[in-house]
């Protein structure tokens, strides 16, 4: 029977939950545990399949379809367990399903109430699918206090009270703030964030408290003390060097064994760290440095392309260099900024994805200077549709190349998907549908032309990536494409959907439809991207 582990945030926002989720996880799976973690969302969106990414960071996509908090990634790529629509809720997607069951009818007239209706789905959701798992943690998004994250707090209390307290367990994630005039840090905001949870009713087990200096004995027996657990259940949390650097860390503090210790594990293995070492040595000890350029619409916030700045850096640890990233807004390529200036440079050029007509120009442009000065060329999604729009204008002699997701056109080599098939069925969808969860979402498979760079790269003729999109580069176009040198390389199976495209005469110019990005994993680097961090290095040794 499964475990709980429930973890809540206090005092500030961004104290790293995830992280610290992502990073128990993995060392209780190195101990031989099998685990899984959700995230509990409070704000009431669906999904955040709808949200800017200005306000909370990128979309992440499971295999299953379901767009999901971005610390989903982080659970991936620290486990290596894919992630499903089971494993992120929103307060939205509570509410929308339980007044679709009051309109019908369901609840037979009875009032539908905060508790218990909202309660028992937030606990019906944790429960699910856990059959097979040792541990199930949970991570409750916002802070401690927020009015809206209040049922989710109720329904682990009442979770606790109905699993017993040898089957869950409580990690306060809180901040114990280093005041410079005073010259100490200070352990009250810690007491008032533990006193706020306990007032709801639910006393954390674990405190890890985030600082910026060591934490002294003296303090960490005052916050044992004032918040009513263990000296040893409180686990200091210094920043680390990487986020790759955390579970060992973490595991140095005794998080991991305090955990265990709570739940009356005691004659468990030691965790086998080797590969978390190894990926410390890659990151620490790199044997040279590449810089890519990211030419994008969001670049002010780097948590709006997270998965991609990890896959990248995964890509540098399987080569032993150092990924330093230039975040370059597309948008000043259209206002006359010297493009060559910025892009020269550069040893690799990405353009990812994104949506709306804003910066693409200078998008095309990018492409434009990688394809003639042989730079290695990488574009994800919208970035494949950037690098045929710049093909067909460009060498295959199609001027007015562009997309309908820009406006009216009269050669829409990119156009909105208006049926696909999937798992469930023919999909299908028109220009006035919904813009949530409408979109062409999970993983499809694809087959690779067996001569091509990509299948040499994949060692494999069919693969399945995850995807995003709601427009697709327009086949009726091929012939004409490949007329100029651009080779369509990989498609979806029935032949329809152009998933990836690769210029032969280049060293390496490659554009995808999906999200490589999303499979990445610090053990396990995404070959793409292993690829074209290779492709980097070797243009930095011409340069």
């Amino acid at each position: 029977m499964a475990r709980f582990i429930f973890i809540t945030g206090g005092v500030v926002s961004s104290l790293g939950k995830g992280l610290m989720a992502a990073s128990l996880a993995a060392l209780l799976q190195a101990r031989g545990y099998r685990v899984r973690i959700r995230k509990f969302d409070p704000y009431l969106n669906v999904d955040p399949g709808t949200m800017s990414p200005y306000q909370h960071g990128e979309v992440y996509v499971t295999d299953d379809g379901a767009e999901t908090d971005l610390d989903l990634g982080h659970y991936e790529r620290f486990t290596g367990v894919a992630a499903r629509q089971s494993d992120n809720v929103t307060s939205g997607r509570i509410y929308r399903d339980i007044i679709t069951k009051e309109r019908r009818g369901d609840y037979l007239g009875a009032t539908v109430q905060v508790v218990p209706h909202v309660t028992d789905a937030i606990k019906t959701f944790a429960r699910a699918e856990t059959d097979d798992l040792d541990f199930v943690l949970c991570e409750i998004g916002g802070t401690v206090g927020d009015i809206e994250s209040l049922p989710f707090i109720e329904a682990i209390r009442q979770l606790r009270n109905e699993e017993g307290r040898d089957k869950t367990l409580s990690v306060h994630v809180t901040l114990v703030p280093y005041i410079a005039a005073a010259g100490e840090l200070k352990t009250k905001p810690t007491q008032h964030s533990v006193r706020e949870l306990a007032s709801l009713g639910v006393q954390p087990d674990i405190l890890l408290c985030r600082c910026e200096k060591p934490l002294p004995e003296g303090e960490r027996a005052k916050i044992a003390q004032f918040c009513n657990v263990r000296k040893e259940a409180v686990i200091p949390a210094l920043d680390a060097d990487s986020i790759y650097s955390v579970p060992v860390q973490y595991h140095g503090e005794g998080l991991d064994s305090e955990v265990l210790r709570a739940f009356g594990l005691h004659d468990v293995r030691e965790p086998d760290l080797t590969a978390w070492y190894d990926i410390m040595d890659r990151k620490r000890h790199p044997e040279g440095e590449v810089t890519i350029g990211v030419v994008g619409k969001y670049v002010s916030l780097p948590d709006a392309y997270k998965s991609l700045n990890e896959a990248l850096a995964h890509g540098g640890m399987a080569n032993r260099v150092k990924v330093n990233i230039r975040w370059l807004d597309a948008e000043m390529f259209e206002r006359g900024d010297d493009l060559a200036a910025q892009l020269e440079p550069m040893h690799g050029i990405l353009v990812p994805g994104g949506f709306g007509e804003r910066g693409s120009e200078g998008k095309i442009e990018s492409v434009k200077f990688a394809r003639e000065r042989g730079v290695p060329f990488f574009g994800l999604c919208l970035g494949m549709q950037m690098a045929c729009i710049e093909a067909a204008r460009n060498t295959s002699g199609i001027e007015k190349a562009s997309s309908t997701e820009f406006g009216p056109t009269d050669e829409p080599v990119v156009g909105l998907i208006t049926e696909w098939m999937s798992a469930e069925g023919l999909q299908k969808r028109g220009a006035n549908t919904d813009l949530g969860g409408t979109m062409r979402l999970g993983a499809y498979e694809a087959k690779l032309s067996p001569n091509s760079h990509v299948a040499t790269i994949y060692g494999a003729n069919d693969i399945s990536e995850r995807h995003r999109h709601r427009y697709e580069v327009n086949g009726a176009y091929r012939d004409r494409l490949e007329s100029g040198g651009l080779v369509f390389s990989g498609m979806s199976p029935d032949g329809m959907l152009p998933e990836i495209v690769e210029r032969p005469d280049h060293p390496w110019f490659i554009g995808v439809q999906f999200h490589p990005e999303l499979k990445s994993k610090p053990f396990d680097p995404h070959p793409l991207f292993k690829g074209f961090i290779e492709a980097a290095v070797k243009q930095s040794r011409l340069v």
